[in-house]
């Protein structure tokens, strides 16, 4: 396993509370040179990158008449930008091997739009729509590419919302409760796995 961040110390330290087998290297997702060097580190390390998941993501949170332009870029370049330039570098070797899978974390506001989040919303549209156009350039070649789109998850960022606002997202979910980290991850499992062998340029909500 290995895993990216910003901050190479923090992807260690959660590296090696997985074990021996994971490791930690730093690496912005959003600059072209980092994910070249980054991935080429992890195919020396490991002799292949088999599954790719991308789950790097920020807000910038207001109203669309507010955004500024480097809040509009910082968003963009890490949910939309970083995804692309993974896929990209990471898919090399899988077109290669004629085999792999790259699973895209979007967001159901991706889908359905969010007051006050119209760029990190559109980041989220656009990586399904890169999801769903990728699936169909590597299909031939056994690369299947999908995404999950979580709905409210119980994460800091959700617990740091009012009691009222935290009951009003609960009664609009059908389950009456925010989804965990568990039931992503999941969800990420199968699509990772031989069950969704014939699956791909999907989103599942």
């Amino acid at each position: 396993i290995a895993l990216f961040g910003r901050d190479g110390a923090k992807a260690q330290a959660a590296a090696k509370s997985l074990g021996d087998a994971a490791r930690g290297y730093a690496c912005d997702v959003g600059q072209s040179a980092q994910v070249e060097a980054a991935v080429a580190e992890v195919e020396r390390d490991f002799g292949a990158i088999d599954i790719l998941v991308n789950n790097a993501g920020t807000t910038r949170d207001n109203l669309m008449v507010r955004i500024s332009e480097e809040d509009w870029d910082d968003v963009l370049e890490t949910n939309l930008k970083g995804a692309f330039l993974m896929m990209k570098h990471a898919a090399r070797g899988m077109i290669k091997r004629r085999t792999g899978r790259i699973i895209n974390i979007t967001s159901v506001v991706g889908l359905a739009g969010n007051k006050g989040q119209a760029n990190y919303s559109a980041s989220k549209a656009g990586l399904i729509g890169l999801t769903k156009s990728v699936a169909k350039e590597l299909a031939s070649r056994n690369v299947l590419v999908n995404a999950v789109a979580p709905g409210f998850i119980d994460t800091e960022l959700t617990r740091g919302i009012t009691p009222e606002a935290r009951r009003t997202l609960q009664d609009s979910i059908p389950l009456g409760r925010l989804g965990m980290g568990a039931d992503v991850a999941c969800a990420v499992l199968f699509l990772a796995s031989e069950f969704a062998s014939y699956i791909t340029g999907q989103v599942l909500v």
